[in-house]
């Protein structure tokens, strides 16, 4: 194997701290933003490192089925099994029956820490295309009971599971889609139950 260039080593450690850091790989503008490079640039680079054994396709929790991380080689090998736990409704509300619908292989680099508070969602509806979530996709959700502004979120308001955008209006949480012609769901903790069940980190299509 040829070695690396000064650059393609650049590229592949921030590839590497890129996944580390946010759970999916970066994308060519990214990259190129950070290198100050065009997106084709970037792509080439990327094709290199793949070429040299530095980069494979894998199934990521990333923005599409198969993207390119680090590979074994690279010191990045290895898979999590994170269970697929029924289905998410991205439209209205829908009970999340919590059956066990197998197991979705995820390379490793492409998780937050070990992937041990990690659960996975098939969604129904399309509330949420406006984030590039759609019907039949596995959003990846890490658990945790609270959120910041903005994020995407699995939220269960009186016994319903639902992802959405999260908000606040004074006391009341705001669910937003992210669909041009649908409206926010408000719910008042005072009158509702309602319960962060965690907090959307990826997105997995094609299974």
């Amino acid at each position: 194997m040829r070695e690396l260039t000064a650059r393609q080593r650049e590229v592949l450690n921030f590839v590497r701290t890129f996944c580390e850091r946010e759970g999916v790989p970066p994308t060519v503008r990214e990259i190129g933003s950070r290198f100050r490079v065009t997106p084709r640039a970037a792509f080439d680079h990327l094709a290199a490192l793949e070429r040299k054994g530095m980069l494979e396709r894998r199934a990521t929790a990333g923005r599409s089925s198969r993207s390119l991380v680090p590979s074994g080689r690279s010191s990045f090998g290895g898979t999590v099994s994170i269970p697929i736990l029924g289905r998410i409704a991205a439209g209205q509300p829908l009970l999340a029956a919590e059956n066990r619908e197998g197991t979705l292989p995820i390379v490793a680099a492409a998780l937050p820490g070990r992937g041990e508070d990690m659960f996975a969602l098939r969604v129904r509806g399309e509330s949420m295309i406006g984030a590039h979530i759609v019907e039949g996709d596995l959003v990846l959700v890490r658990r945790q009971d609270s959120a910041q502004v903005g994020d995407i979120v699995v939220v269960l308001v009186d016994d319903e599971a639902t992802v959405k955008r999260f908000g606040r209006d004074g006391e009341r949480i705001v669910l937003r889609p992210e669909h041009p012609t649908m409206a926010p769901i408000l719910v008042d903790p005072r009158e509702q139950s309602v319960r962060i069940l965690g907090k959307v980190v990826g997105l997995v299509r094609g299974f």
